[in-house]
């Protein structure tokens, strides 16, 4: 009989310090019951139900018909650099060289690139909640500490500058702002982001890292403002991070990018990412400068369909007694108070899915056990579905 040797080891410290993405857990226990045959209505997913552009993927396919099959620079290729630095200029008014920006898997592995880059023991980075659940966990991983600043549903979840001004202090290092916001969709205004510069001007030595990725998913006529966009000094020290991934529908493509207001730190992102993954794919930049030259009507296309399924959604949720959503500005998701059902956001996630084959993703790895995010990037059908389930579901409780 073979002897099987367990070998003993420890994982380390930083590792058992990180939960798994809970979206992507729910979005895998659907998966398992539409496996088994089970009739699973899914509002968890952050990722567009839209395919890529036609004629984004054939740039992709034409790149590889090319022979564009090879190494890149670990930062991307020139070309994706230029696209990127057009479009801050043409959207936001920021220069930026193209060694300035380096293009990354994804807005997510661009986030963590900047915070391993930045990050030292007791360095304190400050987290509007509710907050993209990721952002702590790269924290985490990269040695610093989140400190978390509450916002409430009264101010539609933006951050007040009395609470910045409170919570600065000689460790702070990264102020984390998302707007539009993943899971709230709440969107800055000018003035809002003018009242957190005030405050930031006492601070000189505190970084912005902006995460703008559903910059172009905006609702009512709301305008995306980036904070480096409303003042010279804070764009010296404002790190923005944006994407392919929800504008274009590009979430398998793997394309993000970081533009850094100097270039010690695209520098040390750069020396990060030719240690770890090397350049992003190379026949999807390609379809990347293609996106960024082209793309924006599809975007509006698809944010004038995203706003016409969130009013549908907002009016069959707020409908159903119990049920509190409020209504976002931006990003395809909408933030569900549940406090009314008695129900915990994991209680409630678990129990919907299970007893009415509804999956919806908790709040409590976003920082509010009180809510539940539903996504709105899903066709009418599926939303009235959806919506039809969760009300029988909860007059039965």
């Amino acid at each position: 009989m073979d002897t099987v040797t367990k070998l003993q080891y420890a994982l380390a410290q930083r590792v058992l310090s990180v939960n798994p993405s809970l979206t992507l857990s729910i979005t895998a226990k659907a998966k398992e019951l539409k496996a088994r045959g089970i009739n699973v209505v899914s509002l968890s997913a952050g990722e567009p139900d839209f395919d890529t552009p036609e004629y984004i993927k054939q740039a992709a396919i034409t790149a590889l018909e090319k022979g564009d099959t090879k190494y890149t620079p670990a930062s991307g290729i020139l070309d994706l650099r230029k696209a990127i630095a057009a479009k801050l200029k043409r959207d936001q008014g920021l220069t930026f060289e193209p060694s300035q920006i380096l293009v990354c898997m994804g807005a997510k592995h661009a986030l963590f690139n900047v915070f391993f880059a930045l990050l030292n023991p007791a360095d304190e980075v400050l987290i509007p909640s509710p907050y993209w659940l990721s952002y702590p966990e790269m924290v985490t991983l990269s040695g610093g500490k989140s400190v978390f600043l509450k916002t409430n549903e009264e101010d539609h979840f933006k951050l007040r500058p009395e609470i910045l001004r409170k919570a600065l202090n000689a460790r702070s290092k990264i102020l984390v702002l998302n707007s539009p916001s993943n899971p709230t969709g709440s969107v800055y205004t000018r003035e809002e982001l003018l009242g957190l510069i005030r405050v930031l001007r006492d601070h000189p030595n505190v970084l912005i890292l902006s995460d703008e990725i559903y910059e172009k998913l905006v609702f009512d006529g709301e305008r995306h403002y980036s904070i480096a966009t409303l003042d010279p000094e804070i764009a010296k020290r404002t790190v923005i991070v944006n994407g392919h991934s929800k504008a274009y529908a590009m979430t398998g493509w793997r394309l993000g990018y970081v533009a850094c207001p100097d270039k010690k730190l695209a520098e040390a992102v750069d020396s990060i990412q030719s240690h770890t993954t090397s350049n992003p794919t190379s026949f999807a930049q390609p379809g990347g400068v293609i996106a960024l030259e082209k793309g924006d009507d599809d975007a509006m296309k698809m944010c004038k369909i995203y706003e016409r399924r969130r009013n549908l959604l907002f009016e069959k949720i707020q409908a159903i007694p119990k049920l509190k959503p409020i209504l976002p500005k931006g990003a395809f998701y909408m933030f569900t108070n549940i406090r009314a059902t008695g129900m915990d956001s994991l209680t409630f996630t678990e129990s919907l899915l299970g007893e009415a084959h509804v999956a919806v993703v908790p709040g409590q790895p976003f920082g509010s056990n009180e809510h539940v995010r539903l996504t709105f990037a899903a066709s009418e059908t599926v939303l009235d579905e959806a919506s039809r389930r969760i009300a029988d579901w909860l007059s039965k409780k």
